[in-house]
C-alpha cells in the first residue's frame, strides 16, 4: 500500500495537547490511516476529569466553611448559655421587688439595669443565629446537587481508571511507533511550500538542524555567505533563531566553500576553502576532529551547482546516513555519488551517475535516493533521481515552488522529513510527500 508521510517542524503546532505523527494514503490517493494522538499529560486536562476536579474543590471550600461555622457556633453557645444563668438570677431579682417594693426598689433597680446591659450583646448573637442556620441549610442542598451530579459523571466515565486509560493510551502509542517505524522510507511524490521561517543574511547561505539529535534538541545552525567566513552561530530553538536569540558563536578554524553543508551527530561536516578537503568540526570539543580529502573530487567552481559559489562539494545526511555529492574527470564532470563514515569520513561506497553536476541546480538525499533538481532559478522542478539501493535512474517531473528566485541551498532532514532552503536570504521549509510499501507482520 502506498503511504504519505509528513512531518513538519515549523512555528505553527498542532492543537495544543495534539500530537501529529504521520498519514497514509493507497495508490489511488484514499487515506487509509491519519495518526493523531494525545500527549500522555491529556488525561488530566480532560474536561470531564477537570469538572470533577473543580467540584472536589468547592466541596473542600465548603467543608472548610461549615468548620468555621461550627466553632463559631460553639462559642456563641457557650456565650448564650452564660446568658441563661444569668436571665435566671434577673428571674430571682423579681421576685424580691415583689416582696419588698419600697426596701429594695432603688437598690434591685440599678441591679437589674445593669444586667440588662450585659444581656444587650445576645440581641445580635441571636440574629447571627438566625444567619447561620440558613447558610448551613444552603450549604446542605448545594452539597446535595454536587453529590447528584458527580454521581452523573462518574456514571457517564464508566468503570475505566486513569491508570488503565493510561495504559491503554502507551499501548496505542507503542503501535504508532511500529507504524511510524515502517514509514521510514520511501520514494519522493511531492514537494510543498515554502514556509518562509525567517528572512536574514546575504543571497547564500545555510541553515541547519542535526537529524540525529533528540526531539528535545531543537537547536539550529547558521553560516552565512559561500565563502570568506568562518562563523557559525547558534540558536537554541526555532524560535530563537527566528527572534534572533544566539546562545553561541563558534570561529572555525578555515573558512568554508559553498553553502552545502551538514551538521550530524553533533559534528559539523563542510568543504575546507579551495580544496577537496572534508573537515569535521565537533560543537562539543570546540575543534577539528578529522579531516580527509575527497579523492579526484573537483573543487573551487571546477563542478560547482548553476548558481556557482564554489558549490562543489555538497555534504548531506538522510535516513541512510552521510553522503557526498560531487564530480569527478574520470566521471566527465557527472555527479558521483558517496556514502562516508562519519568518524573517518573514509568513502564506504561510490556510485557514478550520468547527470551533469554543472546543469544541477541543487540536489538531496532521502533514503538513498538522490534527488536532482534541474535548476536553482524560478521554474525548478526535481528532474532527476538515481538509487543507490538499486544502482538505476529516473526521470521525474516534481515541481518545487521557488518562492524567492534563487535556491543557493537544499538539504533534506530526516528526522524532520523536511527539505531546508536558502531562497535568495530567505531562510524557508518545504514539505515532502513521501510513497511507501508498507509490509505487514505476516509479510515480514
Amino acid at each position: 500500500m502506498g503511504c504519505t508521510a509528513t512531518r513538519l517542524e515549523k512555528t505553527i503546532r498542532p492543537k495544543e495537547g495534539w500530537q501529529v505523527y504521520s498519514s497514509a494514503q493507497d495508490a489511488d490517493g484514499r487515506c487509509i490511516c491519519t495518526v493523531v494522538a494525545p500527549e500522555q499529560s491529556l488525561c488530566s486536562r480532560d474536561a470531564k476529569s477537570k469538572q470533577l476536579r473543580q467540584l472536589l474543590e468547592k466541596i473542600q471550600n465548603m467543608s472548610q466553611s461549615i468548620e468555621v461555622l461550627n466553632l463559631r457556633t460553639q462559642r456563641d453557645f457557650q456565650y448564650v448559655m452564660k446568658m441563661e444563668s444569668q436571665m435566671k438570677g434577673l428571674r430571682s431579682k423579681f421576685r424580691q421587688i415583689e416582696s419588698n417594693r419600697r426596701t429594695l426598689l432603688t437598690k434591685n433597680f440599678q441591679e437589674l439595669k445593669g444586667k440588662m446591659n450585659e444581656l444587650q450583646p445576645l440581641i445580635p448573637v441571636l440574629e447571627q443565629y438566625k444567619t447561620d442556620a440558613s447558610l448551613i441549610s444552603q450549604f446542605k442542598e448545594e452539597l446535595r446537587n454536587l453529590s447528584v451530579v458527580l454521581m452523573a459523571i462518574q456514571e457517564e466515565i464508566g468503570a475505566y481508571d486513569y491508570e488503565e486509560l493510561q495504559q491503554r493510551v502507551l499501548g496505542l502509542e507503542g503501535r504508532l511507533r511500529n507504524c511510524m517505524n515502517k514509514l521510514t522510507c520511501g520514494k519522493l511524490m511531492k514537494i510543498t511550500g515554502p514556509i518562509t521561517v525567517k528572512t536574514s543574511g546575504t543571497r547564500f547561505g545555510a541553515w541547519m538542524t542535526d537529524p540525529q539529535a533528540s526531539p528535545k534538541n531543537n537547536k539550529v545552525w547558521y553560516m552565512d555567505s559561500y565563502t570568506n567566513n568562518k562563523i557559525v552561530r547558534e540558536y537554541k530553538s526555532v524560535s530563537d533563531f527566528v527572534a534572533g536569540v544566539e546562545s553561541k558563536t563558534y570561529n572555525l578554524p578555515f573558512h568554508w566553500a559553498g553553502t552545502n553543508h551538514v551538521v550530524y551527530n553533533g559534528s559539523l561536516y563542510y568543504n575546507k576553502y579551495q580544496s577537496n578537503i572534508i573537515v569535521r568540526y565537533s560543537f562539543e570539543s570546540g575543534r577539528v576532529t578529522t579531516q580527509r580529502a575527497l579523492e579526484s573530487a573537483g573543487f573551487h567552481n571546477v563542478y560547482p551547482y548553476t548558481w556557482g559559489g564554489f558549490s562543489d562539494i555538497d555534504l548531506m545526511a538522510d535516513e541512510l546516513g552521510l553522503w557526498a555529492i560531487y564530480a569527478t574527470n574520470q566521471n566527465a564532470g557527472n555527479i558521483v555519488i558517496s556514502r562516508l563514515d562519519p568518524q573517518t569520513i573514509q568513502v564506504l561506497n561510490s556510485w557514478n551517475t550520468e547527470y551533469s553536476k554543472r546543469n544541477a541546480g541543487e540536489s538531496f538525499m532521502i533514503c538513498g535516493t538522490l534527488y536532482i533538481t534541474n535548476s536553482h532559478l524560478t521554474g525548478a522542478k526535481v528532474y532527476y533521481s538515481y538509487s543507490t539501493k538499486t544502482s538505476t535512474y529516473e526521470y521525474m517531473d516534481i515541481p518545487i515552488h521557488n518562492q524567492y528566485f534563487h535556491m543557493s541551498m537544499l538539504d533534506y532532514n530526516a528526522r524532520d522529513r523536511a527539505l531546508y532552503g536558502w531562497n535568495n536570504g530567505h531562510q524557508v521549509l518545504f514539505n515532502v510527500t513521501l510513497f511507501h510499501i508498507i509490509k505487514t507482520d505476516d509479510e515480514s
